[in-house]
């Protein structure tokens, strides 16, 4: 009997553990979510020409924001940018689909996406549920590609897999402190519940 009470006592103890970190994570997520701006740039399939021409427009658009978008000081600066250009974004990413021969439709909205954890070089990104420039080709049925907006995390060179320092102080000025070791340190552990 006082081993089932122990056991009991153990079970308890894990139970309310793990509410309480789901808890403090989730709420950490909403507040990271508040003070980022997401991209995603969702396929018209998986075949392999789509997928590569996914990526095309990625580029195209990546490099007319890096151009086009000022230095911006804060997350609502730059997701009013955003729905500012939605035609030239939308007009762009065709231009580069009617290039390669393809003759998709294209949708540029700025929304609220679910994501999954994602990592971009030695920062991880919770998943939930985050406001996104979001670009669906076609379909939008194939494989998508993301990255961090604001701040600026989409245009780290993607072959380092390192976030460089500057973006992690600007990350970092915008984040609470607790919300920005989460994503800089994530626990190597995470309880999870499973019920049969």
């Amino acid at each position: 009997m006082k081993k089932i009470c122990v056991l009991a006592g153990i079970l308890i103890s894990l139970v309310v553990t793990g509410i309480i970190v789901n808890a403090k994570q989730s709420q950490m997520q909403e507040d990271l979510a508040k003070e980022v701006f997401r991209f995603h740039v969702l396929a018209n399939s998986d075949s392999d020409e789509d997928q590569a021409l996914k990526m095309q427009v990625k580029e195209a658009v990546i490099a007319y924001m890096k151009e086009e978008i000022p230095d911006s000081d804060s997350v609502e600066t730059t997701k009013e940018w955003a729905r500012n250009h939605l035609d030239a974004i939308v007009n762009l990413a065709k231009a580069v689909i009617r290039e390669e021969g393809y003759d998709y439709p294209v949708i540029a909205e700025v929304t609220t996406c679910d994501f999954p954890e994602k990592t971009y070089g030695d920062i991880t990104f919770p998943s939930g549920r985050y406001e996104a420039l979001r670009i669906e080709i076609g379909e939008a049925n194939g494989q998508n590609w993301w990255c961090v907006l604001y701040p600026n995390l989409c245009f780290i060179d993607a072959v380092h897999a390192v976030v460089p320092e500057e973006s992690k102080q600007e990350l970092q000025n915008v984040l609470e402190e607790d919300t920005y070791q989460m994503i800089t340190k994530p626990p190597k552990w995470k309880i999870s519940w499973f019920f049969f």
